[in-house]
């Protein structure tokens, strides 16, 4: 068996003397390993940075083998950042939370798209940390979670919201969530409208995101978050720059 995909590489290990098994987002064949031959000569190795887009190759003899990959390198998402550790992070972030929270081998087209749109924020958008943030929001509703920040879960308004339940997902309006704010989660404003965002406001949406990727995707697993994802919270709480 064997197919051919554009992909995004998502983590590379050492295997053996000198391959790597490679695990790959692909357009349509979802999240998804094999084995590079040669994957740790220095020209595959930089090819099979996390980030980077390549025609891959596919072949197997039963359809689920782990199977060979053949890469080709189509655009270096990963080189051009190595120069600004922090969005070096996010890269980092993003691709170690697609590998812990996808099904292997489910097409995601939607989450594709949606990662393909975050290389391009951190390769250029001066807001790459809010748009880090929304991604993982993206994520969350692409898997089946997703929060509801457009009203007020008590009240239906649509104005000042403030908190979100950590039991449902949805919004609450800061009145009508004042008596039980200990038990609540904060809401920072850009998420639900647009709003520059301060280093302790984009700090506040990761641990949001985060406690429900903890809660739905990875706690089931007895997992937690990825030490990637916790180096990008520790950057952004020291106020990371654009």
């Amino acid at each position: 068996m064997q197919w051919q995909d554009r992909a995004f590489v998502l983590a590379a290990r050492p295997w053996g003397e000198s391959a790597q098994i490679v695990e790959l987002l692909t357009r349509e064949h979802g999240r998804h390993l094999g084995l590079v031959r040669g994957g740790q000569s220095s020209k595959l190795g930089a090819l099979l940075q996390p980030g980077n887009e390549v025609l891959a190759r596919w072949r197997g003899r039963l359809s689920e083998h782990l199977g060979t990959l053949a890469c080709e390198l189509i655009r270096a998402h990963a080189a051009p950042l190595f120069d600004d550790p922090d969005r070096l992070a996010g890269l980092a972030a993003a691709a170690a939370l697609l590998s812990a929270t996808l099904p292997e081998r489910e097409p995601h087209a939607d989450v594709f798209a949606s990662f393909a749109a975050l290389l391009e924020a951190l390769a250029s958008a001066q807001d790459w940390q809010a748009r880090y943030i929304a991604w993982e929001c993206d994520l969350l509703a692409a898997l089946g979670f997703g929060l509801d920040l457009s009203c007020c879960a008590a009240t239906g308004a649509t104005a000042d919201l403030a908190y979100v339940s950590p039991k449902s997902g949805r919004a609450v309006s800061r009145g009508a969530g004042l008596p039980y704010h200990d038990k609540l989660l904060p809401l920072p404003a850009f998420l639900w409208r647009p709003a520059p965002a301060t280093a302790s406001e984009l700090a506040l949406g990761l641990e949001l995101t985060g406690y429900f990727l903890w809660r739905h995707l990875l706690s089931p697993q007895r997992r937690s978050l990825p030490a990637a994802r916790a180096h990008l919270l520790a950057r952004i709480k020291n106020g990371c720059g654009g």
